[in-house]
C-alpha cells in the first residue's frame, strides 16, 4: 500500500496517515514525470511562433468575452442563414407579409388601425408611395419580412417598419439579413437617414437595430400607441 495509517500515540483517538516507502517512491517518480512534462512543453515553446501560455492566456480572455457556447450559437446562424434568400416583394407574397406580420404584433400587443391599413394593402401604403418591401425565404418558403417606406419628412428618408420573423425560423440571422437588405436600398436611393419606431419589451429586435447602427434619439410624435422609442441611422 502507499498510505499508512497508524494511532496517534499522543492521542488514540486520532489517525496518523503518512505515506509508506512505496507510496513516497511514486511521489518521487511522479516529480520525475512532472518534470519531463514541463520541460517537454518548454520545448515545444521554444521551437513555436507562438508562446502556448501566452496562447492560452488569450484564449482565456477571448472566451471570458464570449462563451464557447456562444460562439457555436453564432456558427450555427452563418450555416442556417446560408439556406435563407433576400428577395424583393411581389404579389406572391402579399398573404406572408400580413400573416407574419399580424402573427408578430398579436403577440405582444394589439392591432392598431394603422396596422390594418398598411398591411391590407402594402401596394397602396408602401410601394405606391415610394417604398420597398423585402421577403426573406428560408429554404424556398417565406419567413420573414421588412419593409422601407419613403418618408415625407425635412430629416428622415425611410422609416424601417413592419419587420416580422416567423418564431419557428428565429435564430437563424434573418431579421439582420432583412434589415441589411433595408439599409442597403436605402443608400442605393441615396437617402441621408432611417428612422424607425419600436418598443423596449422586443430586446432582441432593439439589439439587432443596434447592431445594424441604430440610435436612440426622442422627442418625435408618433402614429403608434405601442412604441416607447425611436430611433435613426445617419447613411451621411
Amino acid at each position: 500500500m502507499a498510505i499508512l495509517w497508524k494511532k496517534n500515540p499522543a492521542d488514540g483517538r486520532r489517525n496518523v496517515v503518512e505515506l509508506s516507502e512505496s507510496g513516497k517512491k511514486l511521489v518521487k517518480k511522479m516529480e520525475e514525470q512532472y518534470e519531463d512534462v514541463t520541460n517537454a512543453v518548454e520545448s515545444i515553446s521554444s521551437q513555436s511562433l507562438h508562446d502556448l501560455w501566452s496562447a492560452v492566456e488569450e484564449w482565456e480572455f477571448l472566451l471570458s468575452q464570449k462563451s464557447l457556447l456562444q460562439r457555436v450559437m453564432d456558427e450555427r446562424k452563418k450555416r442556417e442563414s446560408r439556406d435563407v434568400e433576400i428577395v424583393s416583394y411581389c404579389p406572391e407574397y402579399r398573404d406572408a407579409f400580413h400573416d407574419l406580420n399580424i402573427e408578430w404584433i398579436s403577440g405582444y400587443f394589439r392591432i392598431e388601425d394603422v396596422d390594418r391599413r398598411t398591411l391590407n394593402d402594402p401596394e397602396e401604403y408602401i410601394l405606391n408611395s415610394g417604398g420597398f418591401i423585402y421577403v426573406a425565404l428560408y429554404r424556398g418558403e417565406p419567413a420573414g419580412v421588412c419593409a422601407l417606406l419613403k418618408m415625407n419628412d425635412d430629416k428622415y428618408d425611410y422609416e424601417l417598419s413592419k419587420m416580422a420573423v416567423s418564431p419557428s425560423a428565429q435564430g437563424k440571422n434573418i431579421g439582420y439579413l432583412l434589415g441589411q437588405a433595408a439599409v442597403n436600398k436605402a443608400k442605393e436611393e441615396g437617402a441621408s437617414s432611417i428612422y424607425l419606431e419600436s418598443n423596449t419589451i422586443l430586446k432582441p429586435a432593439i439589439n439587432l437595430y443596434h447592431k445594424l447602427g441604430f440610435k436612440k434619439i426622442a422627442g418625435r410624435p408618433s402614429s403608434y400607441e405601442r412604441c416607447n422609442i425611436q430611433m435613426e441611422l445617419l447613411l451621411k
